[in-house]
């Protein structure tokens, strides 16, 4: 009698329609996948494959990225948001240089003593860096069995999650451990997707418990309606006589954190007295709207020149000038990035007026 069970079915399907052309999959070492994991943390694949592949190019093996500086590592991440798992990777490498011989440690719950990797991760990693057959639960993975198994609730809440992971872990196949790990995951974003998922085509339709009642849609439980916070605030584009611009490297935790930043204060004139600006020196330009998942932000930036601090204050080791040249190598927020692109583009004197 032919094998029926949820991961045959799974894998068989996967076979013929899966993902098998990933950056990770191709040269499937344990560093890459882990790179790959951490990116792939809240980020759509199609998002992560092009920093993925800068990244790894830049820092190929784990010594090499150990021997990296945050600025480096976060210039490189720069765009892709939730900055602490840039500053993760980065500690976990020189964590596994000294600790372990350049090389990730061989078991899950090694994997789990490290920075930025929970549990789910750590058995992505170690399945698919070694093809042994572990639960894994990320969000396309938690909608499947949400849906398969009528398992209500949002998962995010630890009681829901238990159910999520004995679920997943009583259909484990006993071998081909990675390539049911990438099955699972592709199933929950090529077929099983959040909205119109495309059940009839579903290997496991059959036992879906959510597919036979017709609640796909209900499941799972949406999270919580989060509060959105509004928060405004003024940037100072600083200019000194040689076009280089005044950068600040925020703190290590919160919005942006370890990022280099225009100076920022909600309110202007205070903005401008810590940095010895007049206020009839600077030129307003328009608010900039960026979206965070929490919080709406409004940015006012006013740009002028910056003679008065070039020649009279030295900047502390978070302060620094940056030319245009310098953008790139340095971890700069998203939307920071776009004012100075757009307000300076190369030619430091022509935003400012005259």
């Amino acid at each position: 009698m032919a094998d029926t069970s949820f991961s045959t079915r799974l894998l068989t399907w996967w076979d013929r329609h899966g993902r098998k052309n990933l950056p990770w999959q191709n040269e499937r070492t344990p560093y890459r996948v882990w790179v790959a994991e951490i990116m792939l943390q809240q980020t759509q694949v199609k998002t992560v494959i092009p920093y993925f592949e800068r990244f790894t190019a830049r820092f190929p093996d784990m010594n090499t990225l150990a021997d990296a500086s945050v600025d480096e590592v976060l210039a490189l991440w720069s765009g892709l948001g939730y900055y602490a798992r840039a500053r993760n990777l980065l500690r976990t490498a020189k964590i596994c240089a000294e600790q372990h011989t350049g090389e990730l440690p061989l078991t899950p719950e090694a994997l789990l003593a490290l920075p930025g990797i929970g549990e789910s991760t750590a058995n992505a990693i170690w399945s698919q860096a070694n093809n042994h057959p572990a639960v894994v639960l990320d969000g396309n993975v938690q909608r499947v069995f949400a849906r398969h198994d009528a398992i209500a609730g949002w998962p995010g809440k630890s009681s829901v999650r238990r159910k999520l992971w004995s679920a997943a872990e009583q259909v484990l196949p006993e071998s081909r451990g990675a390539d049911y790990t990438q099955a699972v995951m592709d199933l929950g974003a090529t077929l099983c997707t959040r909205k119109n998922p495309v059940c009839d085509q579903c290997p496991v339709n059959s036992d879906c418990s959510s597919f036979r009642t017709g609640t796909v849609e209900q499941l799972p439980t949406p999270r919580p309606r989060l509060k959105i916070t509004a928060h405004s605030f003024h940037v100072l584009i600083l200019i000194d006589d040689q076009g280089r611009v005044l950068l600040e490297r925020r703190p290590p935790t919160g919005i942006w954190g370890g990022l280099w930043s225009l100076p920022e204060h909600h309110n202007r004139q205070a903005l401008e007295q810590r940095l010895g600006v007049e206020h009839d020196d600077m030129q307003s330009l328009p608010s900039l709207r960026h979206q965070l998942t929490h919080m709406k932000m409004t940015i006012h930036p006013h740009i002028g020149p910056a003679k008065p601090l070039a020649t009279g204050v030295e900047c502390n080791q978070d302060q620094r000038w940056f030319g245009p040249q310098d953008w790139s190598k340095i971890g700069l927020p998203k939307p920071i990035r776009q004012l100075l692109e757009s307000h300076l583009a190369g030619d430091t004197t022509m935003s400012i007026r005259k």
